[in-house]
């Protein structure tokens, strides 16, 4: 038998015999070789984990959490960050069945953007590899999914700007087909309309998650003279605080700014940040949980866990100005 027939064996390889791919790989057996990892017929104890980015706090907030969660359940985690014009969410997907991993998750993926392409996601159903969404995945990829309640991150946000006095608020939101902005914007809407709050089409903004974003969208709200601004993340918050400072304004006492994440250094901005707390811990444990329970081959149904959000009141919103109460 050649070397390179050995070679195509060992590298999976096409080109050979159904009876010769056997006959090497049981050489290997005798000769007390180990089979490579996908030639054994599991998988090694590795499970991808997903981010869409590094510089928001919050994901390697999370990617602490669910790394330590997955240390103690011996696996071994492959942190892939998606990067602009280079590796996409696709091609980590493809690199991780490649590598055989036990699982992967995902967090702030392309499951959360209705008009993105979910072909990938697809694949990974068709390889029956476990899975685990984090926040509000597109309804009929049908994988498990672990939330952050975004109706009542929403509902709670805009009762504190209310209680305050303002009643010219505002929403800041992530892109128009973001499936976690959509419930907020859904939430918001009603609960104003339950206080009698109008909510005129300039009080609401898509943008990027990026400070930039939040400070072009956050311009033109401060412009119509509103004075609460509730927004889908702590990094458009610090966007919305540039721009109403760039416009003359001061935070909080001429505009309130909510932020949502609670990622770290926010009790440390200028002025520290009112913002939502996600549970970060308990929502990372739990997708870890999920996502082994998958891989021991437990029936786990593709429901979504919503974990209830809490609002850390900090100096970056005040009573309403007087004008505009």
């Amino acid at each position: 038998m050649s070397e390179a027939t050995v070679s195509r064996v060992l590298n999976g390889k096409p080109g050979v015999s159904d009876a010769t791919r056997e006959a090497v790989l049981t050489a290997l057996d005798v000769l007390g070789y180990e089979r490579p990892t996908q030639l054994r017929g599991d998988r090694g104890r590795l499970v991808g984990l997903v981010l869409p980015e590094l510089q928001n706090p919050i994901f390697p907030a999370f990617a602490e959490v669910v790394g330590g969660a997955l240390a103690q359940q011996g696996f071994t985690s492959v942190l892939c960050t998606r990067t602009v014009g280079g590796v996409s969410e696709a091609d980590y997907v493809d690199l991780l069945l490649q590598q055989h991993v036990s699982g992967m998750v995902f967090a702030g993926g392309l499951y959360a953007q209705a008009d993105a392409s979910h072909a990938h996601y697809e694949r990974v159903r068709e390889r029956k590899l476990p899975i685990v969404l984090v926040n509000a995945a597109v309804e009929r990829l049908g994988f498990p999914q672990v939330s952050c309640d975004d109706v009542a991150a929403a509902e709670i946000a805009l009762a504190h700007l209310l209680a305050l006095g303002h009643t010219r608020v505002a929403m800041l939101l992530g892109p128009p087909d973001h499936v976690p902005s959509r419930r907020k914007l859904a939430a918001f809407r009603a609960h104003a309309a339950a206080r009698g709050v109008e909510l005129p089409a300039e009080h609401v903004e898509h943008t990027m998650f990026s400070l930039e974003g939040g400070h072009a969208a956050a311009a033109r709200m401060v412009r119509h003279g509103i004075t609460g601004i509730i927004c889908a993340s702590d990094v458009l918050a610090l966007g919305a605080i540039r721009a109403a400072r760039r416009a003359g304004l001061s935070v909080p006492g001429d505009v309130s700014v909510i932020g949502y994440d609670d990622s770290a250094l926010m009790n440390c901005t200028d002025p520290p940040l009112t913002t939502v707390r996600q549970p970060i811990d308990a929502m990372g444990r739990a997708a870890v949980e999920l996502l082994v329970a998958q891989i021991e081959a437990a029936a786990v149904p593709g429901d979504e866990l919503l974990f209830e959000p809490e609002l850390v009141v900090r100096a970056s919103t005040a009573p309403a100005p007087r004008t505009a109460a």
